[in-house]
């Protein structure tokens, strides 16, 4: 079994985390080259149940950063640290 994250996953728990991705970003942590064609992926996957919405904006500098937004409140048990990996809290 292998225990590496995927780059999609790894984006996934970066952005569930609470914090937005710009393109440039997305490539110099992850690798990932196409950003837009990520979150469209990941868009299909956790919009489907309800629970989280992908959100935009522009940057000052006209880049777009992407968001989750979780939209089921409550409390989680269980964060991620700053390498995409998840933890109990």
């Amino acid at each position: 079994m292998n225990n590496t994250l995927t780059k999609k996953r790894r984006v996934i728990n970066y952005l569930a985390s609470g914090k937005g991705l710009t393109p440039n970003e997305a490539k110099s942590r992850f690798g990932v080259g196409n950003l837009r064609a990520t979150i469209s992926d990941i868009r299909s996957q956790v919009e489907a149940f309800g629970n989280w919405e992908i959100t935009s904006e522009s940057t000052a500098t006209g880049m777009t950063r992407y968001f989750m937004e979780d939209t089921h409140p409550g409390n989680r048990t269980y964060g991620y640290d700053a390498e995409g990996n998840r933890y109990s809290l």
